[in-house]
């Protein structure tokens, strides 16, 4: 015995993706990770190859350019992602994220005019919730989107957006009705060549230092009323419905980067040697690695149920939000006491344990924080 449960959501067709999207981070996107990293975000070359590998927005219907798979599709694609410290890419996002809020809200001439495209890399998507006084509270928003005619008049800031700095157009969180609380937040779309729409610059992070992350002006930025994502006064409905697969593939990353991390140092500490043995040797190693090891095994478990609760579209909001909690807390725990393991070694930039724990810090903020996700589970109580 292996001390490892069977994992048994795949069939051999998503072990066969799986092979797939291995070969493709080997050749196209690990080589050029240093690269990216100096230049704060991917080459628009890596999106059009991902679209052309059918890897962004698989889970979308055919006739809008997806593969009409389900989401265990999503969770090959992230966890390779993540096994290859590879946090660069802002597939999942685009795919998973601003993608379902068009297929699910949006109208045919929106699902249209976005969907193929984002499909094939030739445009890219991001959304943005966070502004410099709102990040986990969405109900403090304070972007406003006021109708004018048959226009919205769009004023406000966002901050910390993924993908903000490539983007080609944003699923917009704004107050349609600044005096209606939670019942005034509507999502618009809006491209970013509209007149007023200026992005800043690419905000520089602890980690995920090829992901581009930017802040959004929108200074009396008109769009047509059609702009509109689904109803108005529905954004922050609409927002809680996709919340708890958002937070999903968070718990998903987290699993996976620590199963990968933990294989790397079981490897580095049978290498290493220290006082004339493998640091393997040592009681403390293995105790130490016993731990971990059983950490993320009991994260994997849980966390492929709600995998399948996905696929069955039974997953409530509430155990999303254990699941973010569990594994994100989790890999923080893993990648600390791992990278102690490599002394020095651990903090070069070289070493991959250097990158998963810049990385990892910031799994317990985006997406809602592990304190946010506590008061969601602390409600079922």
């Amino acid at each position: 015995m292996n001390g490892t449960i069977p994992r048994t959501i795949f069939k051999a067709e998503h072990d066969e993706f799986r092979s797939h999207v291995r070969r493709f981070y080997e050749r196209e996107i690990t080589p050029h990770r240093e690269e990216w990293e100096a230049a704060g975000q991917i080459s628009r070359e890596a999106w059009a190859k991902a679209g052309e590998a059918g890897f962004l927005c698989a889970t979308m219907p055919e006739e809008y350019g997806g593969a009409g798979v389900d989401r265990l599709y999503s969770a090959v694609l992230i966890e390779e992602q993540a096994r290859t410290f590879n946090s660069g890419p802002g597939f999942s996002l685009h795919s998973d994220i601003v993608a379902p809020y068009i297929l699910n809200y949006g109208t045919e001439a929106q699902k249209q005019k976005y969907l193929p495209r984002m499909a094939k890399g030739e445009i890219i998507g991001c959304i943005a919730m966070t502004e410099p006084g709102a990040g986990s509270d969405l109900q403090g928003v304070k972007t406003t989107a006021i109708k004018q005619g048959d226009h919205f008049l769009i004023n406000g800031q966002k901050t910390f957006i993924t993908n903000g700095y490539m983007s080609d157009f944003v699923v917009l969180v704004a107050k349609t009705d600044p005096t209606a609380g939670a019942k005034g937040i509507s999502l618009i779309l809006v491209d970013t060549g509209t007149e007023g729409y200026q992005k800043g610059k690419k905000l520089k992070k602890i980690g995920m230092h090829a992901q581009d992350t930017a802040e959004l002006f929108f200074d009396n930025v008109r769009v047509p009323r059609e702009n509109l994502l689904g109803e108005e006064g529905k954004g922050f409905i609409q927002l809680m419905k996709e919340l708890a697969w958002e937070r999903m593939q968070i718990a998903i990353r987290n699993v996976e980067m620590a199963d990968s991390v933990l294989s790397h140092t079981v490897d580095y500490v049978k290498e290493r040697k220290a006082f004339k043995q493998s640091i393997m040797d040592f009681q403390n190693t293995k105790f130490r690695l016993a731990e971990v090891k059983t950490e993320i095994q009991v994260a994997r478990v849980f966390v492929d149920r709600c995998i399948e609760a996905v696929v069955k579209r039974e997953l409530d909001p509430a155990t999303g939000a254990m699941a973010k909690l569990y594994a994100s807390e989790m890999s923080n725990r893993v990648v600390d006491t791992c990278l102690q393991f490599f002394g020095g070694w651990g903090y070069m930039w070289e070493f991959p344990i250097a990158r998963a724990y810049a990385d990892a810090r910031v799994q317990r903020i985006f997406g809602g924080t592990s304190e946010v996700m506590k008061e969601i589970v602390a409600r079922t109580l």
